[in-house]
């Protein structure tokens, strides 16, 4: 009876040992498990950017005069999925040096932005297999689309950067547009015909966080 007690004592022991092992074997794969999808989540691409911060910038220049506006009340949205990004520009956010220059750039003559408030930029980045979401650095992007500026709407095809940092974007880009493009033309005998040139340029900077 004792070499019995024994041995159920010594079996007793071994199946404990084995359970333990098992529960550390159990635990560990656990771990990695979380840690692995975990790791998975983060190096997905993320859902669509918004922009929190943005400046446009308005420049033309002339023998005359050079003329700059800014405006910090633009929105926009990149959804890294499809690579589509939209503008949305309020006109009368343009602000300028000159209160003169800014009534002309408001008025019937120019932008009438009573009766068309904003001008809209929808596109898409035609590289988007070169830029990586999930990853910091700075990317060359490439976009196509459409810019509407009062009831006129032309082809965009320009190039500007996308940098990496976290969960934020930064974006910059510099273009030109031609005035005459969008229906916005002078006569030679007005004064401000000459002090505006005929293509403008546009710098574009913006700060985007994950919606």
């Amino acid at each position: 009876m004792s070499g019995l007690r024994l041995f159920t004592t010594l079996d007793i022991e071994s199946i404990n040992k084995q359970k333990n092992e098992i529960m550390k074997n159990l635990k560990f794969t656990l771990i990695m498990f979380i840690t692995v999808f975990t790791f998975s989540l983060n190096a997905e691409t993320p859902g669509k950017y918004v922009s929190t911060k943005t400046h446009i910038k308005f420049f033309s220049t002339t023998p005359v005069e050079d003329i700059e506006a800014h405006n910090y009340a633009t929105v926009s949205t990149i959804a890294p999925s499809s690579g589509e990004v939209i503008f949305s520009v309020p006109i009368q956010s343009f602000e300028f040096e000159k209160a003169m220059m800014q009534q002309h750039f408001n008025n019937e003559h120019f932008l009438e932005s009573s009766v068309f408030p904003k001008s809209k930029f929808k596109g898409t980045i035609t590289n988007l297999d070169e830029i990586d979401f999930t990853k910091n650095g700075e990317y060359k992007a490439e976009i196509e689309g459409s810019m509407t500026i009062k009831d006129k709407t032309n082809p965009i095809n320009e190039t500007g950067t996308i940098k990496v940092n976290g969960q934020i974007l930064t974006i910059n880009s510099t273009f030109h547009i031609t005035l005459a493009d969008y229906g916005i033309t002078f006569n030679e005998s007005e004064m401000v015909s000459t002090k505006i040139g005929k293509s403008i340029e546009i710098t574009l900077t913006g700060e985007y966080e994950v919606q």
